[in-house]
């Protein structure tokens, strides 16, 4: 669209969701995802400025750090499970991410991960997804999905939490670690790539930071 004096540009919608790769490495999934509803459907005419379009890109951006975090916390659990890393390095690794704390253990050493999911998911659902509801209440059945989602992760990153411990204190830990990891992987992946698809154009049209 050409510019004119004293006009902000708009163009057609081009930030683009991260596809769901269907990856799955559990076997029990947390839910059907069959049964997801969608929102209502993009205004083909309506166009948005550059701000717009950078409040969906900033969600991706967000959900980006949370796929690489949880990427290298998985990578880190199969090497000291094959035994090419010894727990100590392992340590020493993820001390160097951006989720560190001053005192970790392995026990707990995805304690700042899963604490930085909740507080994503807390702050979507205090501040975020009030704010779309209001504006656009066609959107209430995808924002009660996702937010039944939150929960479901959240008991996730529970189990995640006890296998941790369990390998610490049991020889054959090591099954139940992987089996919790497998399935934060596929509930969290899933969730992101969803709330991506559904969210990032109404975010852009309806102006929620």
């Amino acid at each position: 669209m050409p510019r004119t004096a004293g006009t902000v540009p708009r163009g057609p919608f081009a930030v683009v969701p991260t596809p769901d790769d269907a990856v799955r490495r559990s076997a029990v999934q947390p839910w059907e995802e069959s049964t997801r509803p969608t929102g209502p459907a993009p205004d083909p005419e309506h166009m948005y400025t550059a701000h717009d379009q950078a409040t969906g890109q900033h969600l991706i951006d967000v959900h980006d750090a949370l796929r690489s975090e949880l990427a290298q916390i998985y990578d880190l659990i199969e090497q000291v499970g094959a035994g090419t890393i010894d727990v100590g390095s392992a340590r020493s690794d993820i001390n160097t991410m951006t989720m560190r704390q001053n005192k970790w253990t392995l026990g707990t050493y995805c304690e700042s991960y899963c604490r930085m999911v909740t507080t994503h998911h807390t702050l979507e659902d205090r501040g975020m997804f009030p704010g779309l509801r209001h504006a656009d209440p066609r959107l209430n059945p995808v924002i009660d999905r996702l937010e039944q989602e939150h929960h479901v992760i959240r008991d996730v990153l529970e189990n995640v939490d006890r296998a941790l411990v369990a390998f610490v204190a049991a020889a054959d830990g090591m099954p139940e670690l992987r089996a919790g990891v497998d399935a934060l992987s596929d509930a969290l992946l899933s969730h992101l790539a969803y709330e991506e698809r559904e969210l990032i154009e109404p975010l852009a049209r309806l102006g929620i930071g």
